[in-house]
């Protein structure tokens, strides 16, 4: 795409419009306030509830330990202005109106942080029993489910797949987890890091059924493809998540491969006045030299300062502020820990710090002796010290990183 510039000497806009009321949205509202912004500033939602934080939907929330997570804002003392239960439905960057079922919104910025949405899983949809877990009401129906401690089925052993499975065995549940691809995390991390993971299932008692496809589900049953059949009084569908953007249709608004918005390094869209952060938008990293669409919290909550900060840029013509972060998440699962920083595509060595059969290990990937990602079990000094460590681009010595007992700080070259 090419490249927006800001155009200096333009007035501060009047109106910023921020499409999306998750995460990344609420925090550009709230980063924008923090940042001296002056003008009207609406957040729309198309949920009915008050904004809410997504991680504690799959833990405190499914297991009933927490009512909700709704974010701390006080968005009436910060005049930012909420727009909730309102689904936008199309935009027109020409005019600089975004339409809703509720009829058009006037912008002078327009932000795009519509997140994404579960992939439903084919022939499923309208069966009772089957479930998403994505959003709070989601979570609200699972919640007896587990109660009632059911037989469950849960399709896909990626990230929610097993943090779900270790909320229904904590709350006593009989779980299955079928996987269409050989292992879990097929997607996330290579074999080798993945191969160790995969002894978590049983150790907690839930079943494993890698090379399992779902032909069919019946209300009661799941039906794989071999002809088993799976007793299920709940399926829990966790195979990914694609970016929230059907409603861009038409716009103009440039979509990427996977249906996310195409958005520069200072997060602008390929329309003026038009920014995208968080779920539902890639960004190229030089970095890593390569777009990336990055699906976790982490990258909601930094984005928007970089939205905030290039918002209020126009008006005094400063350069505007790149993008270009380490990744992080983190996920709990099976009484484990698990963090990952950076992104390992173009690794060219891999060191492994301690033993991945006991508790605490970690992984780091390496380009040119630097280090440029790094998974830690159960070690969450490694991570802190080693994400330090991605963003200034150090040399690592090999050897003394494989010394689990060394400071990973301590490695540099």
């Amino acid at each position: 795409m090419s490249e927006q510039t800001q155009q200096p000497g333009r007035s501060e806009p009047r109106r910023v419009v921020v499409a999306g009321a998750g995460m990344a949205g609420v925090r550009t509202a709230t980063a924008l306030r923090e940042q001296g912004f002056t003008g009207t500033v609406t957040v729309i939602g198309a949920e009915p509830h008050q904004p809410y934080d997504r991680p504690p939907l799959s833990k405190a929330v499914l297991l009933g330990t927490a009512e909700g997570s709704a974010f701390d804002v006080d968005f009436e003392e910060l005049g930012i202005e909420l727009r909730l239960g309102c689904e936008v439905i199309g935009l027109r960057p020409g005019d600089h109106e975004l339409d809703t079922e509720n009829g058009p919104v006037p912008y002078d910025v327009l932000v795009i942080a519509t997140g994404a949405e579960p992939v439903r899983l084919p022939g499923a949809e309208g069966v009772p029993g089957v479930h998403l877990l994505r959003t709070l009401d989601d979570a609200e129906r699972l919640r007896p489910v587990l109660a009632r401690q059911h037989d469950i089925v849960v399709v896909g052993a990626g990230w929610i797949g097993a943090e779900f499975a270790t909320a229904a065995r904590e709350a006593g549940c009989a779980v299955t987890v079928v996987e269409a691809e050989e292992r879990p995390l097929v997607e996330a991390l290579p074999a080798e890091v993945a191969a160790p993971m995969t002894a978590w299932y049983a150790e907690a008692g839930v079943v494993l059924r890698t090379h399992a496809r779902v032909e069919r589900v019946e209300p009661g049953v799941v039906v794989l493809d071999d002809g088993s059949r799976l007793p299920a009084g709940a399926v829990v569908v966790g195979i990914g998540a694609r970016p929230a953007t059907a409603w861009l249709a038409g716009s103009g608004i440039e979509l990427g491969q996977r249906g996310e918005v195409v958005a520069d390094r200072h997060l602008m869209t390929s329309a003026p006045d038009v920014y995208a952060v968080g779920d539902c938008a890639s960004f190229p990293s030089g970095r890593y030299g390569e777009r990336l669409l990055v699906h976790h919290w982490d990258n909601a909550l930094q984005g928007p300062r970089t939205v905030a900060v290039n918002i209020l840029g126009v008006a005094t013509g400063r350069a505007p502020a790149v993008y270009d972060p380490v990744p992080y998440f983190w996920s709990e699962q099976f009484g484990r820990f698990v963090q990952y920083a950076g992104h390992h595509a173009d690794a060219d060595r891999t060191v492994w710090r301690g033993d991945p059969s006991g508790t605490a290990w970690s992984v780091c990937w390496l380009r040119e002796s630097r280090l440029i990602a790094l998974l830690a079990v159960g070690r969450p000094r490694d991570l802190a010290q080693g994400r330090r460590l991605i963003e200034a681009g150090t040399v690592m010595d090999a050897g003394l990183l494989a010394d689990p007992a060394a400071p990973l700080k301590s490695a540099t070259a």
